[in-house]
């Protein structure tokens, strides 16, 4: 680990100051606002409220074809939230819960004030389906056998790769997909152990991140700012920091290395090692 800190994308909500560590004073009052107003509304409203209402009004959307990502989009609120109310989900630290009997009347009304009748389908970023399929590929399930277990009409996945946005009922299919197989092998489903082998293969020689790595990181899975980490080295990330520090902070080589608390030396071995993150001006 290094003291660097990546820049958040943006400074409009909590994600920098919950996901990057941000330390702007405007940022952390925002989110001392935000646990305010949440404890309040917690200490004034009713607590909780039958979540049926809810699971029905998601089902109508669903038939208008308005899945959970879109309904996230719309609502602000976290996609594995919104798929909790039609599905078994995990609260992360490997506890898995069944469908929600209980909503917070804010949740409920976010989620009811849809109407299907004056919402189109949409697209979302591709990035979150990318990592899903990528996972999935690490675990040794083919992309022929998750295209046959995918609806109909669903853009092929060898494509997925090249595309940016796909159609949000694309994206829910593929989430809903990653969590019927997340925790099966493919061997006892049809594909053969010589092809389940080669895309794992496949998958170490493109450093795709495997299930294991996001099942902790789930509340990020879609974030295209968020970088994941797996497989790479210290040196590696204090490369990357330096580069940062250096091409945005205008530092030299040596203020760069004891600002991530590195040895001079330490950064120039990572240089050599890894070239592409070397600066002319950081000789």
């Amino acid at each position: 680990m290094t003291t660097a800190v990546r820049e958040a994308p943006h400074h409009n909500t909590v994600t920098c100051v919950k996901h990057y560590g941000c330390k702007r004073i405007e940022c952390v009052e925002r989110v001392r606002a935000y646990q305010k107003a949440w404890r309040h509304n917690r200490a004034t409203q009713p607590p909780f409220v039958d979540a049926e209402p809810v699971r029905k009004h998601l089902e109508l959307l669903a038939d208008a074809g308005i899945g959970p990502r879109r309904v996230s989009t719309l609502t602000g609120l976290a996609v594995e939230t919104i798929a909790g109310f039609t599905r078994p989900y995990n609260c992360g630290g490997g506890r898995r819960f069944g469908r929600k009997r209980k909503v917070r009347p804010v949740v409920a009304a976010k989620i009811l004030a849809l109407d299907p009748d004056t919402i189109t389908p949409g697209v979302t970023d591709a990035t979150g389906s990318r990592r899903r399929i990528q996972a999935l590929n690490a675990a040794g399930w083919t992309k022929p056998a998750l295209a046959q277990r995918l609806p109909a009409g669903s853009r092929p996945l060898h494509t997925l790769h090249q595309q940016t946005h796909l159609y949000a009922r694309t994206a829910d299919a593929i989430a809903d997909l990653y969590d019927a197989l997340k925790d099966q092998r493919p061997e006892e489903h049809g594909v053969h152990p010589t092809s389940a082998h080669r895309a794992r293969l496949r998958a170490q020689r493109n450093n795709w991140p495997t299930i294991r790595y996001w099942a902790d990181l789930m509340d990020v899975i879609d974030d295209l700012h968020f970088e994941p980490q797996y497989g790479v080295t210290r040196r590696q990330i204090v490369a990357q920091d330096a580069h940062w520090l250096m091409a945005e902070g205008g530092l030299d080589r040596f203020t760069a290395a004891e600002r991530l608390g590195v040895h001079k030396s330490y950064l120039d071995h990572a240089f050599r090692e890894f070239p592409e993150y070397a600066l002319e001006t950081a000789a």
